[in-house]
């Protein structure tokens, strides 16, 4: 079960990466481009852990992840981004409970907390447009 959340939440990183970075180029506001940027550090960080983690545990990387298609609409793209966080945090909570090698526990606590972080800032995001 972890180890298919495990890959799950690979690609789900990935996706976010790849959806933030086209929501940045949608708003000239500083603030809400710094929100924007450190969700998608954040997220390129969580997909390289857990493509390290994955690697410790069965030998192998997750292969090609898909992307997201592109965010259009600022106001979309954060209650979009909000959902798939609080989703995100449910996930990582309940992986944090089966971490089945002591290595796991670091990437999943880091994670579960930059989601909830991430949260607050696309909810931020949301609620002014």
């Amino acid at each position: 079960m972890f180890i298919h959340q495990l890959k799950q939440s690979i690609e789900n990183e990935y996706k976010a990466f790849h959806y933030y970075k086209s929501m940045y180029k949608l708003t000239d506001d500083p603030l809400w481009q710094a929100f924007i940027e450190h969700a998608y550090e954040d997220e390129k960080s969580h997909y390289e852990m857990f493509q390290q983690l994955h690697y410790m545990l069965t030998g192998e990387f997750v292969q090609n992840p898909n992307q997201e298609l592109a965010c259009y609409r600022l106001k979309d793209g954060a209650k979009k981004a909000l959902l798939n966080k609080l989703d995100s945090i449910e996930t990582y909570k309940l992986m944090l409970l089966t971490v089945p090698i002591k290595q796991a526990y670091n990437p999943i606590f880091i994670a579960l907390h930059d989601e909830m972080e991430h949260a607050i800032r696309f909810s931020t995001i949301f609620n002014a447009h």
